[in-house]
């Protein structure tokens, strides 16, 4: 069977069925999205190969999880990808801090695999969409975002690094998230 025509949600209904192609499927068009995310979360090829297959085995074994009403697949598949990296680093003893990059240098890095010209000037559309609003944030804002989702920092850590109250962390983050899904929710 020729899963190419196949939208993401029917791939996951037939991954949730043991339908390992299906996977496959799903792989050759997120793997080197995961990839990106893992690699530029923890800095070395290596681990993040062995995050996208944690990833894709996750996926297989939790598919029945996915809630399409809750996000696209790329959403979950990074998401997983992303606290799979935090785990990885924190396992190893290690800041992602070391490795990791900010908004800037991975929005133009995440390059998933596309299914055709259409797709991919609407990924490239979504992209600067997100670059743009976030560019729109205020600095501090910003500053606590990176280091949240992109140096895999808790609140308390942030508050600590920045030398500001937890409070504020928390207050700075959520605003961020509202003023970015109003943006982005056009």
């Amino acid at each position: 069977m020729d899963y190419t025509p196949l939208d993401d949600e029917a791939l996951i209904r037939l991954i949730v069925h043991a339908q390992a192609d299906a996977l496959g499927a799903l792989y050759g068009r997120y793997g080197r999205l995961v990839f990106s995310v893992a690699l530029n979360a923890v800095g070395d090829p290596d681990t993040a190969e062995e995050i996208v297959q944690d990833v894709f085995v996750r996926v297989w074994e939790r598919a029945r999880q996915y809630r399409a009403d809750q996000g696209k697949v790329s959403t979950w598949l990074t998401s997983i990808a992303r606290h799979r990296a935090i785990d990885q680093l924190r396992r190893q003893g290690a800041r992602a801090g070391q490795h990791s990059v900010g908004w800037a240098d991975l929005l133009p890095q995440a390059e998933p695999i596309s299914n055709g010209p259409e797709q991919a000037a609407e990924l490239a559309g979504q992209r600067e969409r997100v670059r743009a609003a976030v560019a729109r944030l205020p600095a501090e804002q910003k500053q606590v975002l990176a280091l949240a989702y992109f140096q895999g920092q808790s609140h308390s850590e942030i508050a600590l690094a920045l030398d500001l109250p937890l409070g504020t962390v928390k207050t700075r983050i959520r605003l961020a998230m509202d003023k970015l899904r109003v943006m982005l929710t056009d």
